[in-house]
C-alpha cells in the first residue's frame, strides 16, 4: 500500500522480545498537514498489556541483578542506535506529529543523550548508613520497583518514548510502554531498536488507546511505578485507576499556562522576542511550557503587543515536511477543532491583536494561525484555560501584588519567566509565583541535571536529573545487630 509516492507505514509492538502486529485491531494515521493516510499501527488490547507486563516481571529478574556497567553499556548501546536511525525517525515523524524536520533533529539529539545521561548517573544510585547510639550498624538500600509503566504524549513521540525509559532502566527496572494514539508509528523504530539491543522483555512497547491499553497499564497489580507525560484529565483518570488497583507510585507531567512577567524597567523587544521562542511556535504551540500569557506592565504593554504581532507575521507556516516550515499543523483533527473553538469563545472577551484564523491558502491540514489577544481581562477562559497550540495571550499590569495573584490564578504551575533588571524584584517574583520552573530573563525550560516538573495541576515530580533516576527506586531499611 501507498501514500502519494511513498509506501504506508506499518507499525509495531515488542512484547518479549517479538515484534507483534497483536489481535489485527489497527490505528489509522494521518498526515496532520495532508490529512492523508500515511499507515497504521496496532491497536493493543488489556491481554496485550497483561502479556508486556509478564514478558517485563520475568525479565527484571535477570536485568535488575546486571551489574551498573552492564546496564550503562546497554544504555549507551540504545543512545548510538538512536543516532545511526535518526534519519529514519525524523521522516517518519513528520508525515504521522505535523513536527517540523527542521526541529525534530533536536528532539533525536536529546533522544540519545538522555541514554547517555542516566548511564553516567548509575553509580549514584546509593543509599545512606546512619549514626547510633548502640554498636550497631544501620544503612539504607535503593531497589528497583520492578515493572514500570510509562505512558507518554504525542507532542515529541519518539523522544517522550525513548527518554521515559532511560532512568527506569538505568535504576533496574522493566519497561511497558504505551505510545500516544495520535502519532504512534515513530516507536516502531524503537521497538526494533530495543529488540536489537536489550535482552528480551526489558523494554516492551503496546500501541493503543487510553481505553484499554492505558487504563490497563494502570491499574495492573504488577505495575508499581508509573511516569506519565500528558494532559490533567488525563493525568487524574490514572491516579483513580491505580489507586483502584493497589498502591503505587506516580509522577505526572501535566500541563500549563505559564506566564511570562515584564516589569517596567525590561527591554521589551528582549521580552517578547523570549515569549515568541518560550512560546514553541516550531511545535504549533503544543507544549507543556509554553509562555502563553504574558504579564505586562502597562508603561510596556502597548510596545511589547506590537512586537509580538510583529514576530507572530513573520512566523511561516506550512507544510510540515519543509525543513524551512517555521511552524507546522497541530497533531489531530480534534484537537485542531478545540484549539480553534477556544479561539472562537476568546474573541468574546478580548481583542485579536493578530490571527485568529486558518491560514491563508492552506485548505488542507490541521492548521491555526498563531494568534494574540490583546487587553485580556482577569477571569478571561482564554487567559486560564491551557490551549496547547499557537495562542498568546497579554494583559497589563501595574500594581505588583495583583500582578502575581493574576500570574497564580490558573490550576497550573509548571513555568514561568520574570523579565527586569533589578534582582530584588526578579527573586520575589520568582519566590511569589507558583510554578516548578522559574527564568529570570530568559524562557528556555530544559537544563540538564535541573528537574522539570511542576506544581498544583502541572504534576508531581522533577524529570531529567538524578531524583528522576531514584525515584524509581524503593529505599529499605537494614539493620545489622553486632
Amino acid at each position: 500500500m501507498r501514500y502519494g509516492d511513498r509506501p504506508q507505514i506499518i507499525g509495531q509492538m515488542l512484547i518479549g522480545g517479538e515484534l507483534t502486529y497483536g489481535s489485527g485491531e489497527w490505528i489509522t494515521c494521518t498526515d496532520p498537514s495532508t490529512e492523508e493516510v500515511i499507515g497504521r499501527a496496532p491497536a493493543g488490547t488489556a491481554e496485550d498489556v497483561a502479556r508486556a507486563v509478564e514478558a517485563a516481571r520475568q525479565a527484571q529478574k535477570t536485568w535488575g541483578q546486571t551489574s551498573i556497567w552492564e546496564r550503562r553499556d546497554m544504555l549507551r548501546a540504545l543512545a548510538a542506535a538512536v543516532r545511526a536511525r535518526a534519519g529514519e525517525v525524523v521522516a517518519i515523524e513528520a508525515a504521522d506529529s505535523g513536527n517540523t524536520i527542521r526541529n525534530l533533529g533536536n528532539d533525536m539529539f536529546k533522544s540519545a543523550n538522555q541514554f547517555e545521561y542516566f548511564a553516567g548517573l548509575i553509580s549514584e544510585i546509593k543509599g545512606d548508613t546512619f549514626a547510633a547510639l548502640s554498636p550497631n550498624m544501620h544503612m539504607t538500600l535503593r531497589v528497583p520497583y520492578g515493572v514500570v509503566g510509562r505512558i507518554v504524549p504525542f507532542n515529541h513521540p519518539f523522544m517522550f518514548a525513548t527518554a521515559s525509559c532511560a532512568a527506569p532502566l538505568a535504576a533496574g527496572n522493566c519497561v511497558v510502554l504505551k505510545t500516544p494514539e495520535t502519532s504512534p508509528l515513530s516507536a516502531a523504530i524503537f521497538a526494533e531498536i530495543c529488540a536489537e539491543v536489550l535482552p528480551a522483555g526489558v523494554v516492551n512497547i503496546v500501541s493503543g488507546y487510553g481505553l484499554p491499553v492505558g487504563d490497563a497499564i494502570a491499574r495492573h497489580p504488577d505495575v508499581r511505578r508509573i511516569g506519565f507525560t500528558g494532559s490533567v484529565a488525563t493525568g487524574l483518570a490514572i491516579q483513580r485507576a491505580a489507586a483502584e488497583a493497589t498502591v503505587k507510585h506516580v509522577t505526572l507531567e501535566l500541563g500549563g499556562k505559564n506566564p511570562l512577567v515584564v516589569f517596567p524597567d525590561a527591554d521589551a523587544d528582549k521580552a517578547a522576542d523570549a515569549a515568541i521562542a518560550g512560546m514553541n511556535f516550531a511545535w504549533a504551540g503544543q507544549s507543556c511550557g509554553s509562555t502563553a500569557r504574558v504579564l505586562v506592565h502597562e508603561s510596556l504593554k502597548d510596545k511589547v503587543t506590537a512586537r509580538l504581532a510583529e514576530r507572530m507575521a513573520a512566523i511561516r507556516v506550512g507544510d510540515a515536511s519543509d525543513p524551512a516550515s517555521d511552524m507546522g499543523p497541530l497533531n489531530s483533527a480534534p484537537h485542531r477543532d478545540r484549539v480553534r473553538a477556544m479561539i472562537e469563545a476568546g474573541k468574546g472577551e478580548a481583542r485579536v491583536a493578530f490571527g485568529g484564523g486558518v491560514p491563508e491558502g492552506l485548505d488542507k491540514g490541521w492548521f491555526v494561525e498563531p494568534t494574540l489577544f490583546a487587553d485580556v481581562p482577569d477571569g478571561a477562559t482564554i487567559a486560564r484555560e491551557e490551549v496547547f497550540g499557537p495562542v498568546m495571550t497579554v494583559q497589563g499590569w501595574t500594581d505588583e501584588a495583583a500582578m502575581i495573584e493574576t500570574a497564580n490564578a490558573t490550576p497550573y504551575g509548571l513555568t514561568a519567566s520574570v523579565w527586569t533588571q533589578d534582582i530584588s524584584a526578579a527573586l520575589r517574583t520568582a519566590r511569589a509565583i507558583e510554578s516548578g520552573v522559574t527564568h529570570i530573563n530568559g524562557s528556555r525550560m530544559h537544563y540538564v541535571g535541573a528537574p522539570f516538573g511542576g506544581v498544583k495541576n502541572s504534576g508531581i515530580g522533577g524529570e531529567e536529573c538524578l531524583d528522576e533516576l531514584l525515584s524509581y527506586t524503593e529505599v529499605r531499611s537494614l539493620h545489622i545487630t553486632i
